[in-house]
């Protein structure tokens, strides 16, 4: 008897380690759900990918967090779309887990979307809300926007410096007020002249205007923060022998003969690294709010080209930097 019992229990190990393992199996399968990537939608700007500043950034940033397995995304471009509207209630239908709005002109849109999906997380970019569950991201613009008057400034051989903007809006205006008193901290009897196309997808526009600038202001560096628009304004200065500024990220390659530098905005760092942080910590923000300047690497300029800063001029340059880095120095915004 003895002996059949122990056989009997032998034939049940098998039994056993089966359950065991399927046990197992639903176990791992609970912790693959868990450990699912946060899901991420984003509605880009006006133009789109391919707008060589604005929308490739940020999803150059949403990229980054992709490969790294934090996320997987989903975009939308308003060609397709017609209306932000459209394109937040898309990402809602999709079951987004993050939805991000791109820039000042989505706020409506997203926040009337937010207001009806409460149990939702926005993210709007280049503006702030009051909604309990839309977080920010602001750049400290006029910073960047200062040390590439700083450039013009020691560039310009006129003392006449041009600055195109897309749309006049109170973001835009951060960028011409700190550019202008970048400017004059370096050449005090500078003129700063500005102009702002309404537009930040033509090209040919830009290019009329900066024509403009040159020959009949006898301008001979020109700052475009304009998009698309801005792209013909640089290509224009090349054409005639002028300097440019580019901006959002290193525009040289459109201009290798006239940009001087970029003032990068660093959207697709400042997005990587707060969606980075959703994602770490269980769907939530760290803050509500986040500002990225100078100090935060969230604003920069692009390598010197073109032309040759001596020695002074390059202190010039790296003491302003630190001195708004440390706060001693504080750009005015109005």
């Amino acid at each position: 008897m003895k002996k059949r019992a122990l056989l009997l229990t032998f034939r049940w190990i098998p039994i056993v380690t089966i359950f065991a393992l399927l046990l197992s199996a639903c176990g791992q399968s609970d912790v693959q759900t868990k450990a699912q990537p946060i899901k991420v939608g984003i509605v880009l700007s006006d133009i789109g990918l391919g707008d060589q500043s604005y929308s490739d950034a940020a999803f150059r940033g949403l990229v980054k967090a992709r490969d790294e397995g934090k996320i997987v995304f989903e975009y939308r471009e308003i060609t397709e779309t017609k209306t932000y509207d459209a394109a937040f209630n898309q990402l809602v239908q999709e079951k987004a887990d993050l939805i991000i709005g791109l820039g000042y002109m989505v706020k409506d849109s997203l926040e009337a979307v937010a207001k009806k999906n409460p149990d939702r997380k926005f993210l709007i970019v280049d503006e702030t809300s009051e909604l309990p569950n839309v977080a920010s991201i602001t750049f400290k613009a006029e910073e960047g926007s200062f040390m590439a008057g700083v450039v013009a400034g020691l560039t310009s051989r006129t003392e006449q410096v041009g600055f195109l903007g897309g749309a006049e809006s109170p973001l835009l205006k951060k960028f011409e007020i700190g550019y202008r008193a970048g400017v004059q901290s370096v050449k005090p009897n500078a003129k700063v002249t500005a102009t702002y196309a309404g537009d930040f997808g033509k090209p040919e526009l830009g290019t009329k205007i900066a024509d403009d600038m040159i020959n009949q202001n006898q301008i001979d560096v020109i700052f475009a923060a304009a998009g698309l628009t801005g792209v013909g304004a640089l290509q224009e200065a090349q054409k005639q022998h002028r300097f440019a500024i580019g901006v959002d990220s290193d525009q040289f390659f459109i201009a290798e003969k006239a940009v001087v530098t970029s003032m990068i905005k660093n959207v697709d760092t400042a997005i990587y690294t707060v969606v980075k942080g959703f994602a770490d910590h269980q769907r939530k923000f760290t803050k509500k709010d986040m500002v990225f300047g100078l100090a935060e690497e969230g604003i920069g300029l692009a390598p010197i080209r073109v032309v040759t800063l001596n020695p002074d001029q390059q202190k010039v340059m790296d003491d302003l930097m630190e001195k708004i880095k440390s706060g001693t120095l504080t750009v005015p915004t109005q």
